[in-house]
């Protein structure tokens, strides 16, 4: 039997010419598709506009006393919060098989005695974050207060009057003419969805640098009840913040790390499964707490595969969507069909892919429907292992981690994807301007040769969330 090739992908001959004998409107069908295909991959080749670039970033480090392992984090629950025992032996199955270390950062005064989990304490967290994130920024590029004319600030779930973004003003004397922003409630994504409002300032304020900080508050956000579905936020959110520098400034080519390429945005609010899944709400005896159900994960996969469509004709080389479509129309037409719906090798595109670490059974099936290797994979595992999930800041610790590897090169496509309430879900995709040196200041540079730990025997959690209403 005759094989034909096309664009690396082998078809039989008389398959294809059995199908156009039988259904004649497929001819009809396929070259104007596949023209279609072609024009669309050169479009979005040649319409990547003025460039902006992420001159550095910076990922907070809390202070070791600030560590806490497994045994320490129940003890105090037990002890600060009055959990029953139910509660306490579900939390441990919870941090056994979540994926996090001993070694991950609570806040301040999630470690007093008592425990202080008072608005000033909220604050004073943020505060330490975000400060110890811009002042290590503004130490690596040497940029001036004076010369940011954009500010976006990002705390999902922690909310003060005047807003993070004026306490940021205040603390560094930025301009008094500076276009600020705060977002709130926007979930683990809202870090990549301001990254996208960034981005749109950008495109009409020339010559202009833009500061974007992310954080989260976990000393506003302890559950003090006993509805296992509010337990998860307290067992795996920790302590974390990052600032990132972005240009416009075309003197920035040459010295930048990265050039931004695309940022889409989709989400799924609309569907009831997906705007009920993560919930904010008081339980029977007054506590409030986030609600998580069972239908997580289908939201989870619904809005990431929305997402991911729009990502493909993006990234994919011509050859991964000549394959996607003959199997569609090959799978359409041939009626008793066997074949297997094909998932593009998207590691064919992407040199680095950085999902938000929320939780192993997400990074499960994002590696396996999407082909990515155990050490594409790596960085993720090993941020939620080492600093657990830090929200919106989780995947610039993954991309700290690979350039403490030494693995970012020149040209380098990068894929970042981050999820959360709504449901939403957010892609950037950037490309490496240069090498980037393992021996640059970073939070994993102190230990990364310690990196990776095996986390592969870490088992499911079959009963972790609870029906939904």
């Amino acid at each position: 039997m005759l094989k034909l090739v096309i664009f690396g992908t082998m078809f039989s001959t008389i398959d294809l010419m059995e199908l156009i004998i039988i259904y004649p409107k497929l001819f009809l069908i396929l070259v104007p598709t596949l023209i279609i295909v072609i024009f669309w991959y050169i479009f979005c080749k040649s319409t990547a506009g003025s460039s902006i670039f992420l001159v550095d970033f910076a990922c907070y480090k809390p202070q070791n006393n600030q560590q806490i392992c497994r045994q320490n984090f129940l003890n105090r629950s037990s002890r600060e919060l009055k959990f029953n025992s139910d509660t306490l032996e579900f939390m441990d199955r919870i941090l056994q098989r979540s994926g996090l270390g001993d070694k991950t950062y609570v806040s301040k005064g999630l470690l007093s005695d008592p425990m202080d989990m008072s608005t000033k304490a909220a604050k004073e967290e943020v505060e330490m974050a975000v400060f110890g994130a811009i002042d290590e920024l503004l130490l690596k590029t040497g940029v001036r207060c004076e010369e940011i004319g954009i500010l976006v600030s990002v705390c999902g779930v922690f909310n003060i009057m005047p807003s993070l973004s004026s306490v940021i003003v205040k603390r560094y004397k930025l301009r008094e003419d500076i276009r600020s922003y705060n977002m709130t409630g926007m979930g683990c994504s809202a870090g990549l969805i301001a990254l996208g409002l960034v981005q749109n300032l950008l495109k009409v304020h020339d010559n202009s640098y833009a500061l974007l900080v992310t954080t989260e508050s976990t000393t506003d956000n302890v559950y003090k009840g006993n509805d296992r579905s509010k337990l998860l936020s307290n067992c795996v959110f920790r302590v974390g913040a990052v600032a990132l520098l972005l240009s416009n400034k075309p003197s920035n080519q040459n010295t930048c790390k990265y050039e931004l390429v695309h940022t889409v945005r989709s989400q799924t609010a609309n569907n009831d499964r997906s705007y009920n899944c993560i919930f904010m709400e008081e339980d029977e005896q007054g506590h409030r707490g986030i609600s998580i159900n069972k239908d997580l994960l289908y939201a989870a996969m619904k809005t990431i595969r929305s997402n991911i469509s729009t990502v493909a004709p993006l990234v994919l080389p011509l050859s991964e969507q000549f394959r996607y479509l003959m199997n569609i129309i090959v799978r359409r037409f041939r009626t008793g069909s066997k074949m297997e719906p094909y998932n593009p090798e998207f590691s064919r595109a992407i040199d680095h892919f950085f999902p938000h670490v929320g939780g192993k059974p997400v990074l499960d099936d994002l590696q396996k429907k999407l082909g990515f290797s155990d050490e594409q994979m790596e960085a993720s595992r090993m941020t939620l292992y080492r600093f657990g999930n830090t929200s919106n800041s989780s995947i610039w610790y993954e991309l700290a981690y690979a350039e403490a590897k030494g693995r970012v090169k020149k040209g380098d496509t990068l894929w970042q994807i981050a999820f959360g309430s709504g449901f939403k879900c957010s892609s950037v995709i950037w490309r490496a301007t240069r090498s980037i040196d393992c021996d640059e200041m970073n939070p994993w540079s102190d230990e990364i040769d310690e990196f990776p730990v095996d986390v592969s025997k870490i088992g499911a959690l079959s009963d972790l969330f609870v029906a939904s209403k």
